[in-house]
């Protein structure tokens, strides 16, 4: 194993710009993962790590022997305690780290199957939760208009905890055009709709499209929305945040769908 003490060693560098920046990220195609719950995640779904890195001090640590074991010698990486914290994103980080390979898209389907559109969704958190939530769901493909947060982002990656090595993710996507050719209803959330989402029927397949956090739906895509659907709130909040109502919106639409035993978790939706 290498074993990097050096600020200036250019494989630190490296590392450093993919943790920081989409445009290396997307030009590598590589993405950076923190925490051991989502390295096994990602072997758990049937990938490889490129390269497993690992603070100096997790080598004497007994719990970490199975998941070394598990990656080749050739592709693991040694960091200085103090060169690891400075780029890990965690309070108490766990000393150990991933490069993953960011998977080429699957093509969109072209058949009615449910699928979200996110348009500007800007919060690291909020994203993950949403492809959390997505992946819970049984959902295949989502995807993301320009200005959206960076999906592969280690922010975005943690708040996902593994979804992202379940979904295919469209990034900088023409939302609209997705609308024109799909055969899904479209359906969308205002405070003031007039449909409540439990009087409406989800059945269906159908095209979830969810704006962002403070402007909503650019006006486009709302006009392009047949359905549109408030979720009922007895409190005095003017609206929910956009990844709870993701998740309503989503379990909501499963139940109607019927009970989901374990071959149906992950039928299309």
């Amino acid at each position: 194993m290498k074993t990097i003490r050096s600020r200036g060693n250019p494989a630190f560098r490296n590392i450093v710009r993919l943790a920081r920046s989409a445009q290396e990220r997307r030009s590598e195609g590589l993405a950076l993962i923190e925490g051991e719950r989502l390295v096994s995640a990602l072997h758990a779904s049937g990938r490889e790590a490129a390269t497993l890195i690992i603070a100096e001090s997790v080598l004497s640590w007994d719990q970490s022997r199975p998941l070394l074991a598990a990656i080749d010698a050739a592709k693991r990486i040694v960091l200085a305690d103090s060169l690891f914290s400075s780029i890990s994103q965690v309070v108490s980080a766990q000393g150990v780290m991933a490069l993953v390979e960011i998977p080429p898209v699957a093509t969109w389907p072209t058949g009615p199957e449910t699928a979200l559109l996110l348009d500007g969704i800007q919060d690291p958190g909020n994203l993950g939760s949403i492809l959390r939530t997505a992946a819970a769901a049984g959902i295949r493909h989502v995807a993301l208009s320009p200005g959206s947060a960076s999906a592969w982002s280690p922010k975005v990656i943690r708040a996902g905890m593994g979804a992202h090595f379940h979904l295919s993710i469209h990034e900088d996507d023409d939302l609209l055009e997705r609308v024109r050719v799909s055969a899904n209803t479209m359906a969308s959330t205002s405070p003031r709709a007039p449909t409540s989402i439990y009087e409406a029927d989800l059945v269906s397949p159908i095209s979830w499209l969810f704006g962002n956090e403070g402007a909503g739906l650019s006006q486009p895509l709302m006009d392009a929305a047949a359905l549109r659907l408030r979720v009922p709130m007895a409190g005095p909040a003017e609206s929910l945040n956009v990844a709870a109502t993701v998740a309503i919106c989503l379990f909501e639409q499963l139940r109607q769908r019927g009970p989901v035993g374990a071959n149906a978790a992950r039928r299309p939706a």
